[in-house]
């Protein structure tokens, strides 16, 4: 399932061996202390699986306090590297929020940021923690993640996610040689159905600053496995990224979300320290955003049906597995989807793998989420983040989208609020993105003073929700495409409670004021106060939002000049702000429930969306009501003709008309026994 990628070569998961303490220590000390002290000064540690998040329950238990501090995590490593002077090396996918990694009590690395990968050397601590007698040759690593309140860090802390702590992705113990491959970026550029030029760029790991040669050889397959280029390359050892080849691919297989035709790159590198290969996996396509127009991939029109995605899951929190991981991205693709907006954050390399894979285009950004802008290592922390998140995925075919922020004008975290430091802001991050990866665009959702900054601009339109009612949704969204040169309709939606049905929808039309946009305001999430709205006087029910996905769905098929949408959200997932939740903590938006659970909305977006013929009757599981009324059967399908029974009766053919709302014309009035 998984491409290799940096460092990882000679390498293993550390899953098990951890032990976990949740709480502060007087230092690393204190970890490893009580091997020396009998136990005197004993701290209750308990054995844990990674990934692992230590605010899997109180994330969402309203009797208990989400726990905001420092949580350790210890083990005892067997090493055994194959490379004679060769590096030992730590590779964290993602540890929250910042943290710090010992080898006994040497401290040998530090990161802030959940999101991003990192890689600490251990090398020499090792070396020398192997002498420690009562470890008998085992290395003693300690990591401590700290998801402490700061208001100096992003993402701001009244963000509508949890900042959960822990290490909450996976960890791998590499090998490599004395000289080794760090990164390795495929360029695909000039592409057309009939050639594209492919550029492959490395650079180096090499912290004993070796001079010498460097052999090379670059291997390219194309999608079947057959070899289409292959290279041998001779050069001193370089600093940063350097190209190592250029060619011309004739007639490529087109990368899409119909076809996700995958090439392998492997780079086998040899010294006198040794031979290793990285490999890579990319994919050629084009796209673009026309000016006041639609999208389009590989020159053809291409309507983006797409939703978001929270690093969230019932009993984990943010410690999905790789098998988690890949049951959602599969049960998107399932319904349909063809685009994700993964909010609001790096996501884990599984899913982007997934993404390529299954052929999904993506819109990743970093956490600068809500609350305002912090000062100069504020600042320099989104840099860095952007950088490593194009920098760790640029070979994704499926991510068309760097996100530069979100809700950038929701003011939070400081006494100050300044538009022109953000707008500034704004431009630095958009030009680094492009000098960073020229071949990608930029956008933001929900910041109108920067929407002309970014190459793609969102802004928050909620109709029939936080705003409006969703009859509203096409002229809305319009006005919201008129708005700038490139659009792209990101977040919309309404909360739903999994099994809450109704016969007769609250959808606010005889208590909405119409004609006044659809967008979201701050405090709009509340559920008292502020202007008449759905989100505070509604049902909250499954059988509304289906209601209003099967308008918003209709009205698209006629929307010929739309980019595309992505619906908030995949899954229900925990968060701080919405402690009055009917669920406390819960953002409750979900197609699916927090463990996948399909509800009725599911059905209606694969009725739109997946070739794959289906269909599903809106499942009530109580129907009430006097004898001999009539009910309405709702059906959800993408078949041209359904028929209904009942009780062995048929109650007739309809033929399906997306434009016969509701339910495309697939509903039937029957009298129930």
């Amino acid at each position: 399932m998984r491409k290799v990628s940096e460092f990882v070569l000679q390498a293993k998961r550390l899953n098990q061996g951890w032990e976990h303490f949740r709480g502060s220590l007087g230092g690393v000390w204190e970890v490893w202390r009580q091997d020396k002290l009998n136990n005197h000064y004993n701290v209750p540690w308990h054995e844990v699986i990674l990934p692992h998040c230590f605010n899997a329950f109180d994330a969402v238990d309203p009797d208990t306090i989400f726990y905001e501090g420092p949580g350790w995590y210890r083990t005892r490593l067997e090493l055994n590297n194959p490379y004679p002077n060769g590096r030992t090396l730590l590779h964290f996918e993602g540890v929250a929020q910042e943290s710090e990694v010992y080898v006994y009590t040497t401290k040998v690395g530090q990161h802030t940021g959940a999101y991003d990968e990192f890689v600490v050397d251990i090398t020499e601590a090792a070396a020398e923690a192997a002498n420690i007698e009562r470890y008998r040759g085992q290395i003693p690593v300690a990591v401590v993640a700290d998801n402490s309140r700061n208001l100096e860090t992003i993402p701001s802390d009244v963000s509508d996610f949890n900042l959960y702590g822990g290490v909450h992705r996976y960890v791998n113990l590499v090998y490599v040689p004395a000289v080794s491959l760090q990164r390795v970026h495929i360029e695909v550029t000039e592409v057309s159905e009939r050639s594209a030029v492919v550029g492959i760029k490395a650079r180096l790991y090499n912290p004993g600053n070796y001079a010498g040669d460097v052999n090379l050889r670059v291997v390219v397959q194309d999608p079947q496995g057959a070899q289409v280029a292959a290279f041998d390359v001779t050069k001193a050892a370089w600093e940063q990224n350097q190209e190592l080849v250029r060619f011309d691919l004739e007639t490529p297989s087109l990368w899409s979300p119909d076809t996700p035709n995958l090439y392998s790159c492997s780079v086998t590198l040899s010294t006198e320290f040794g031979t290793t290969s990285n490999s890579e996996q990319f994919g050629v396509r084009y796209f673009e955003f026309v000016k006041k127009g639609p999208f389009k991939l590989n020159g053809e029109r291409l309507l983006l049906n797409g939703t978001h995605r929270h690093e969230d899951f019932a009993g984990v929190g943010s410690a999905m597995t790789e098998e988690m991981m890949v049951a959602e991205m599969n049960t998107m693709k399932e319904m349909g989807v063809n685009f994700i907006r993964l909010g609001h954050y790096q996501q884990s390399r599984i899913i982007l793998d997934l993404c390529d894979q299954l052929g999904i285009l993506v819109w990743e950004e970093i956490p600068w989420c809500r609350g305002g802008l912090g000062g100069e290592g504020y600042q320099q922390q989104c840099r860095d983040m952007l950088t490593a998140m194009i920098d760790q995925h640029y070979n994704h075919p499926a991510v068309i989208l760097w996100g530069l922020g979100n809700e950038n004008d929701w003011e939070a975290d400081f006494d100050y609020f300044d538009k022109a430091a953000i707008q500034d802001f704004m431009r630095q991050l958009h030009n680094l993105s492009h000098q960073l990866d020229p071949g990608r665009l930029t956008c933001i959702r929900r910041c109108d003073f920067c929407k002309d900054i970014v190459d793609v601009y969102s802004p928050s339109i909620w109709s029939g929700w936080y705003r409006g009612i969703y009859v509203e949704y096409e002229e809305n969204t319009r006005q919201g495409f008129d708005s700038v040169d490139r659009f792209l309709h990101v977040e919309w939606g309404a909360d739903n409670i999994a099994g809450r049905h109704v016969e007769n929808t609250y959808t606010g039309f005889e208590v909405i004021k119409t004609g006044e946009g659809a967008d979201e305001r701050d405090g709009d999430f509340f559920r008292t106060g502020g202007n008449p709205r759905v989100s505070s006087l509604g049902d909250w029910s499954e059988t509304y939002f289906c209601e209003m996905i099967d308008w918003y769905l209709k009205s698209q098929e006629n929307m010929d000049w739309l980019t595309g949408t992505a619906q908030w959200a995949f899954k229900d997932f925990s968060t701080p702000v919405r402690p009055d939740s009917p669920i406390p903590f819960m953002n409750l938006k979900g197609i699916v429930e927090r463990d996948l659970t399909k509800k009725e909305a599911f059905y209606v977006f694969q009725s739109y969306w997946s070739k794959k013929p289906m269909v599903h009757l809106y499942r009530m599981n109580t129907r009430w009501g006097r004898e001999g009324e009539t009910k309405q059967i709702n059906l959800y399908s993408n078949c041209e003709e359904a028929e209904l029974f009942v009780g062995g009766r048929s109650y007739g053919k309809k033929q399906r008309n997306s434009q016969d709302f509701p339910c495309a014309g697939l509903r039937w009035q029957v009298q129930l026994q």
